[in-house]
């Protein structure tokens, strides 16, 4: 088995990854120095290589992403039909809710301002703040980074109240409630922080528009850090400068980058990270993508089903 690794590995991640199948030939490499032989050959790669590139990749048997996102590989024509595809959900849930925890607590306490403030060398008082005790959270997707950010909330004394696409027999641990999609607009209006966790799908593209702003509790923060073309730009910056939200936090945009003379720069009570919640910023997060790597591998050559493979 030829298995082809896309991301940076120190010597003992390295040596787990290769405990997993030992008896294949592993290849590290950075996609702007691949061998087209490499590729070619590749039955497994482990990476978010350029999708146009999988063209050539005429052996994969498996993709396993190192990102829990996966849009641009199902909308691909360059895939075999038969090549799986696996996600690292489960690798990110950490990472990605305490990005956005702390993105939301900023808001709550004001500390743009106050940063801003020490720029200006100015010692002011920014007025009231919010907590996150006894407040409401409801959370948009209630998978792994979802069900983090729920048992962060329930930490500090809020409830987290969860929409997703299915019912389930289980409410996932962290939440006080979950409700399907359905019931999403009855829901916003007792919310102090909306959080998506979401991925893009035409099912989510723009649906924090005017009508879901719309229905926020006066006052509430909304926070994105799933996929940015789940919000429409304008609606957005019209909910900020009218003061009917208390603030957004944004860790993903649309587009990205987003431009410098983009609006959503200068709104009222933003605070904007450049995807930067996920990736590989946080250690453990890599260890977590070589676990979910490895198990997958093994899978893979016992012909078990595959972790966290999506649907094409």
């Amino acid at each position: 088995m030829n298995v082809l690794v896309l991301i940076s590995l120190d010597s003992e991640q390295r040596a787990r990854l290769e405990a997993a199948a030992p008896d294949a030939r592993f290849v590290y490499a950075r996609e702007d120095s691949l061998a087209n032989n490499d590729l070619s050959t590749a039955e497994i790669i482990i990476g978010n290589i350029e999708p146009e590139r999988l063209s050539d990749a005429r052996c994969l048997r498996l993709l396993q992403l190192g990102s829990a996102g996966y849009d641009r590989y199902i909308e691909t024509s360059q895939l075999r039909e038969d090549t799986l595809i696996a996600t690292a959900v489960g690798a990110y849930g950490q990472a990605v809710s305490e990005h956005a925890l702390a993105m939301v607590l900023s808001q709550m306490k004001r500390l743009p301002q106050y940063r801003d403030d020490q720029r200006m060398h100015e010692w002011v008082d920014e007025g009231p703040v919010a907590t996150m005790r006894g407040a409401r959270a409801l959370v948009l997707g209630t998978g792994d980074i979802g069900s983090h950010f729920a048992r962060l909330v329930r930490a500090l004394g809020g409830r987290a109240t969860g929409i997703r696409r299915h019912t389930a027999a289980e409410t996932p641990d962290g939440f006080e409630s979950v409700f399907t999609q359905d019931a999403l607009f009855a829901q916003l209006g007792s919310a102090d922080v909306v959080a998506s966790f979401l991925p893009s799908s035409k099912a989510t593209r723009r649906l924090a528009d005017a009508t879901f702003f719309a229905a926020m509790k006066p006052g509430a923060l909304f926070a994105n850090a799933g996929r940015g073309d789940l919000v429409a730009n304008d609606d957005l910056i019209r909910a900020l400068e009218s003061a009917h939200l208390g603030g957004a936090a944004l860790d993903v945009t649309d587009p990205e980058p987003l431009p410098s003379d983009h609006r959503l720069w200068n709104a009222p009570n933003i605070l904007i990270t450049p995807h930067v919640a996920g990736g590989f910023h946080l250690p453990l997060v890599m260890d977590g993508v070589v676990d979910i790597a490895a198990e997958n591998i093994c899978r893979l050559e016992h012909g078990e089903p595959i972790r966290n493979v999506v649907s094409r």
